[in-house]
Order: C-alpha cells, then sequence, then structure tokens
C-alpha cells in the first residue's frame, strides 16, 4: 500500500511519496527438485514478493526476521543515494538478529529499471529469500518502447538440494561446492522434458500469455555460481534494459546471463501455437553429461495453444571451451543514448569516455588457496574480514583499528592474507576498475551504491594498451559484468555517490571465501550531511558499540 509518513529514520521528501512493505523471512519446506528441503520465503514465498515502485519513491521495509541465524537483507543496483547504511552488508550493518524486526528506509533516487533484493549473509541466498525489485519510469518521463500488453518475471538459478548451511559446511572444510543439483525458475524446477534426466511429478513454472501481444519480461539470475544460457523456443528476446538503463534494441536467440545479472527484453507472442514453448536456462561453459540436469525449463503457453511443449529443447551455443561468442554478445550490448531513463536528459548525455581518469585499480583473482590453513579467495592477495564493528559506524563514533585503508591498487607479490583492508577512494573522482580473472571460472563483479560503464572485455594479462580497444561512445552502464576465466573486464565510474559501498564477486562461493572489499567515499568539505546521512535513529549497533544496543522487537 502507499502511503506517506514520517518514521524515525527518515522525514517526507517533497510529493515523492513512500512505499511500505512488511517482509518476514522464514523458514519453510518445499521441493523444487522433489525432494523435500528447508528454503527461506519471504511472507512465506518462495522467491518472496515483487517490490514494485515508481522512480524516486521512498521505500520503507520492516524486516522481521524468523530465521535461526542473522539476517541482513541487500538491493544490488538500488544505488541508496547518500545513504549506505541502508545497504544490508555487514560492512556497512550490523545484523538483524533472530526473532528481531529492523526497518529499512531508502529513496530509489533517479533511477528505474530490474533488479532483485536477498539475504547477504552466510550464503543464505542459496535457499531462497530473493524477489524482483522492479522501479516504473513516472509517468512524465517517455519510455522507449509502446506500453508492453503485461509483465512477466523470470528468476533463474542454479540449485542444491543442500541447503545453505550444507554448501557453508562443504566450503568451511576446503571443498568445492560441485555440480548444482538443477535449475530452478521462479523457484520451482523443471518441465518434465526428458523423462531420463527430469522424474515425475516435478512443479514447474507456466507462463500464460494470448497471441498477438507484447510482454515485457524481466529475467534475473539469482544463482550461486553458474552462468546460464536463457532462450525461448522459436522466439526472438527483443533486449530493452539491463540494471536500469536501456540500452539500443536488438534481437537475441538466446542471450548469456551471468550470476546476479538482470535483463528485460520485449516479448512478442507472434507464433502460430501449434504447442506450448520452451523456456529454458542452461549451464554454460561446462562440459560433460553430468551438467545436463543443470537445466531449468518452463512453459510458455499460448491461450490458444494446441497441446503441449515437446521434443529436444532448443539448441545452446554449442562452446563449453569458447567463450569468445559469449563475449562478443556481452560487448554487442550497448546504451540507448538518446532515451531518457529517470530523468528528462537522455541517457547518452553523460560523455564518459572524454574524463581524464584519476585513479586505476586492478583486481585480480585467482583461484581459492590456503591462507592460515583455511581456504580463501582474494582480490590483490587479500581475503577480506568482515569488521566487528562496521566501517560506518566505527567512522561516526571514531572506533579505532576498525579497518584499514590501505587496500592496494594493483597486485601485491606476497603470501595472501586475511585483513580488513578498504580502498580509500576520493569523492567525485574518475576511475578505471580492472578485473582480472586468474581464476578457471567465469565469475561476475558487483559495485553497490554506483552504476559504471562496461568499457572493455577480453584475454589474457590486461596492460595499458588494452584502452585503446575500449568503448568510449556508448558503453552500457550497469552494476553487475562478468569477467571470463583467463581474462580481463575493464569499468570506468564516476564515484559521485559518498558513502562506505561493497565491490565483491557474485558467486557466492567466492564471496564467502573473502573475494570483495569496500570503497570508502568521504567529502572532506561536507560538515552538515548534504552528501551523506546522518545515523538513522534505528541503527542497529554491534562489536566496539554493542553496548549501544537496545533490544528490537
Amino acid at each position: 500500500f502507499w502511503i506517506c509518513i514520517s518514521l524515525a529514520v527518515g522525514a517526507c521528501f517533497g510529493d515523492d511519496p513512500f512505499a511500505s512493505f512488511d517482509m518476514e523471512v522464514s523458514y519453510v519446506t518445499a521441493s523444487p527438485l522433489g525432494v523435500p528441503q528447508q528454503v527461506i520465503a519471504v511472507n512465506g514465498k518462495f522467491p518472496g514478493p515483487v517490490i514494485n515502485v515508481t522512480t524516486n519513491y521512498n521505500v520503507v521495509v520492516n524486516m522481521k526476521n524468523k530465521l535461526n541465524e542473522n539476517l541482513l537483507m541487500t538491493w544490488p543496483g538500488i544505488q541508496m543515494r547518500r545513504s549506505s547504511w541502508q545497504d544490508g552488508l555487514l560492512g556497512t550493518n550490523c545484523p538483524i538478529q533472530p526473532k528481531w524486526n529492523w526497518t529499512y528506509q531508502f529513496q530509489v533516487k533517479d533511477q528505474i529499471g530490474s533488479f532483485f533484493y536477498f539475504p547477504s549473509l552466510n550464503l543464505q541466498r542459496a535457499s531462497g529469500g530473493f524477489g524482483a525489485f522492479v522501479i516504473k519510469n513516472r509517468e512524465i518521463i517517455p519510455v522507449p518502447f509502446a506500453t508492453p500488453d503485461g509483465e512477466i518475471i523470470l528468476l533463474i538459478g542454479d540449485w542444491f538440494i543442500r541447503n545453505h548451511t550444507g554448501l557453508r559446511s562443504a566450503l568451511d572444510n576446503g571443498d568445492e561446492l560441485g555440480i548444482p543439483d538443477g535449475v530452478l525458475i521462479n523457484g520451482k524446477g523443471p518441465f518434465r522434458y526428458n523423462t531420463t534426466l527430469v522424474p515425475d511429478g516435478i512443479d514447474f513454472e507456466t507462463i500464460n500469455v494470448d497471441p498477438g501481444k507484447t510482454y515485457r519480461l524481466r529475467v534475473h539470475n539469482v544463482g550461486i555460481s553458474t552462468s546460464l544460457n536463457f532462450r525461448i523456443q522459436s522466439h526472438n528476446l527483443l533486449l530493452v534494459e539491463t540494471e536500469g538503463v536501456y540500452t539500443s534494441m536488438q534481437n537475441y536467440s538466446n542471450l548469456d546471463i551471468h550470476v546476479g545479472q538482470s535483463y528485460s527484453f520485449l516479448l512478442s507472442t507472434d507464433q502460430n501455437a501449434s504447442s506450448d514453448y520452451y523456456i529454458v536456462a542452461s549451464s554454460r561453459f561446462v562440459n560433460g553429461s553430468d551438467w545436463d540436469r543443470v537445466t531449468g525449463v518452463a512453459v510458455l503457453h499460448y491461450s490458444n495453444s494446441n497441446g503441449p511443449a515437446s521434443g529436444p529443447l532448443p539448441d545452446p551455443p554449442n562452446d563449453a571451451f569458447d567463450t569468445s561468442y559469449s563475449l562478443n554478445q556481452a560487448m554487442s550490448i550497448r546504451q540507448n543514448g538518446s532515451a531518457s531513463g529517470a530523468r528528462p536528459n537522455p541517457q547518452g548525455s553523460f560523455h564518459y569516455g572524454s574524463i581524464t581518469v584519476m585513479d586505476t585499480y586492478v583486481l585480480t583473482s585467482l583461484r581459492p588457496a590456503l591462507i592460515d590453513g583455511k581456504y580463501r579467495a582474494t582480490y590483490n592477495g587479500i581475503s577480506f574480514q568482515n569488521p566487528d564493528t562496521p566501517i560506518n559506524l566505527a567512522d561516526a563514533y571514531h572506533v579505532k583499528g576498525a579497518y584499514k585503508l590501505d587496500f592496494p591498487s594493483q597486485p601485491l607479490y606476497r603470501p595472501p592474507v586475511i585483513d580488513t583492508s578498504v580502498i580509500n577512494a576520493t569523492y567525485k573522482g574518475f576511475i578505471e576498475i580492472v578485473l582480472q580473472n586468474n581464476d578457471t571460472v567465469v565469475q561476475t563483479f558487483h559495485l553497490d551504491g554506483y552504476s559504471f560503464f562496461v568499457v572493455g572485455m577480453g584475454y589474457g594479462i590486461w596492460s595499458e594498451n588494452n584502452r585503446g580497444s575500449y568503448n568510449r561512445w556508448d558503453a552500457v552502464s550497469r552494476s553487475t559484468v562478468q569477467v571470463f576465466a583467463g581474462g580481463w573486464t575493464a569499468v570506468y565510474v564516476s564515484l559521485d555517490n559518498a558513502g562506505i559501498w561493497n565491490l565483491r564477486s557474485e558467486n557466492l562461493d567466492r564471496w564467502y571465501l573473502g573475494q570483495e572489499t569496500y570503497m570508502r567515499i568521504v567529502n572532506p568539505e561536507d560538515n552538515g550531511n548534504k552528501t551523506v546521512l546522518p545515523i538513522p535513529d534505528n541503527a542497529l549497533y554491534c562489536g566496539a558499540l554493542s553496548h549501544l544496543q537496545k533490544y528490537t522487537h
């Protein structure tokens, strides 16, 4: 429901309305792959409900933790302008303890697009707790395509029958997670397209459509570590937006969607409906028959369909050992420079390619390695240790030694270490981040609080000579980008959002093992909370400040 209120954590801003949501996070039993298991539900639903708001709305989420462990909910891609207090990560927030409530409040300032939320602690996303987060345009801002006849949301992702605690134990013991047990689409297992691979009795997702219509299809990879190829039998996917930016409209017969990424397409229901059609999300860059089961299949059902889907699935790209098709596909996604996003001015009016880069950070990832007897993942030889006192609070209360501002801008040639090392970034700086993936798996990189321009991708070791290949005109701006194994991705970022912002691998196993850090961005001229909001009145306290915490019901 829609309300305008004044809470302890904020006040009404002009005419921007508030949207209020209650979220109760709990365990329920489900059998998405035919085997009963414990999953994380929101308001009893798996996946959780859709948060649907409009540009500039103030979002209030009352979060009730009914798990038996700590909880934080994070909102990747939502930029939390001036308020990393609401970001929902251990570097910025103390956790919501079991049986506690806590209220998030933030504004979706100058944003539109397709996002999702999920619980950020201890691999919990591997058990669920995720849901879509949609920000629609204000009516006064034109959308660069005709209003669709309907909207469809698909949450796709690899899935294990072991829940997050079992997966966590495996990683703690130094083991790999292994091959997933399947791929879910909207929390459901595959349609029985193959009687050998898919057991009988599994509940699958059916998307009902009418012929001759156009639907906006929002697709999110909420999985653990597997890149997925998404396609719909006999239909093209007209890409129109990714993570809050309208793209040049291009048709794709299939698209690789990597962990943590979100896209929206226009789907025209222009087929003759001689039967239903397969919707497929299958694993990428893997080989071997054991991976055949890592395929999600839903059904697109026309209202005038003449029968069920049958026969083989539409073919995926045939390049298990060659990522060049996928890399070229990724770089074909361009920004629609003439379209308005959340504001009236065209998206292309920010000429990022003509701005001088102030600093370059090369973040190199390797395969997990032993550090102090434990397998850990690193950026630049540092495996991040979350602080006992979140960085925001440590700064506000002048807690000494909570973290270090010494994260290196280049890899260091020394034994890897576990540390709470943070990037000391410059407010209003324009920086280049190069992601060098020397691991053996495709990874995705995410930056909270911002979107960045994806200016280049390539293979081998990045060098300054690679800048000659950068796209300095119409690179897409987004918050989550893939980095192919043995390759690099380069992005540009304008640091205009002060706060404490997380950089991480979106692959849950690598993230859990420490492949993350934070950027601390402070405006030295701000003495009146103009660029950073003050501590919320309902802030949680922990670590060195635990004595300030009162019980919250």
